[in-house]
């Protein structure tokens, strides 16, 4: 069984917590020390009881206090080289860098990073199973690659990138190049995206779909619940949504 929750998702920041057996991963920390740790109360953790941290690429709302979180409770971070090298901070306790595509093992969690195409330095996402149950990590990405649909096959679980409406992005506020970023096949992934992945993976596994890292002024969550749903071909009221605010509470692939 695999329990995961969400301390936050999207542009303000970002923390995943993945939780195998005795093992606890936070995935990004694009909070302070002290919002994380406050977040983590709220779904009875402390930084003590994390195992170690995953990042996912140096944007800042993915990173944050990676560093400070790792010198003071001893944790070692798992990232790319790319990422490691475009840090700011790079004093963590202890690092190990990691290869996309190579599995690698992280005492109970069985974790594969894999590509995605993202305008950072060494952009990764991650995969986790307890050899019977999958979850995918699937954001910050520009457009739908074929290898990101081989990783999101046969999932239980797929946290899934529903950043903007494309509509909305063009008729917004932001300047000119930041929507030509956003909007690009280096970007993130639009609504219509993740509608198309959902109908191009094999779903027969497939128990929870949670849309992730929406942005706050160029999306809905109706708009992104709609384009779930056409992917799922089911009711616009059952694909969840993370928020910025409060993630989404603990969740487990052994749930039907």
């Amino acid at each position: 069984m695999i329990r995961f929750c969400s301390l936050g998702s999207g542009s303000s920041g970002n923390a995943l917590v993945v939780e195998i057996g005795a093992t606890r991963l936070l995935v990004d920390c694009g909070f302070s020390m002290q919002e994380l740790e406050r977040r983590l109360s709220r779904v009875d953790l402390t930084p003590q009881d994390l195992t170690a941290v995953l990042v996912t690429h140096e944007h800042a709302d993915h990173i944050g206090a990676t560093a400070p979180l790792s010198r003071r409770y001893g944790l070692t971070v798992f990232t790319s080289p790319g990422t490691r090298l475009a840090a700011r901070d790079t004093g963590f306790a202890h690092i190990q860098e990691i290869q996309a595509d190579a599995p690698l093992e992280i005492d109970d969690a069985w974790v594969q990073p894999y590509t995605v195409p993202h305008d950072s330095r060494e952009p990764i996402q991650f995969a986790f199973s307890d050899g019977d149950h999958r979850l995918v990590l699937m954001t910050d990405a520009g457009h739908i690659s074929p290898h990101m649909i081989e990783v999101a096959n046969a999932a239980e679980a797929l946290l899934l990138e529903c950043n903007h409406d494309p509509a909305m992005l063009a008729a917004g506020r932001y300047p000119a190049s930041l929507k030509r970023r956003i909007a690009g096949g280096y970007g993130h992934l639009p609504n219509h995206a993740a509608t198309d992945l959902l109908h191009r993976i094999d779903r027969s596994r497939l128990r929870h779909v949670i849309g992730m890292h929406l942005s706050s002024d160029n999306n809905h969550e109706t708009l992104a619940r709609q384009a779930l749903a056409e992917g799922l071909g089911s009711s616009p009221s059952d694909p969840e949504i993370a928020t910025q605010d409060y993630g989404f509470t603990w969740r487990t692939t052994a749930q039907a």
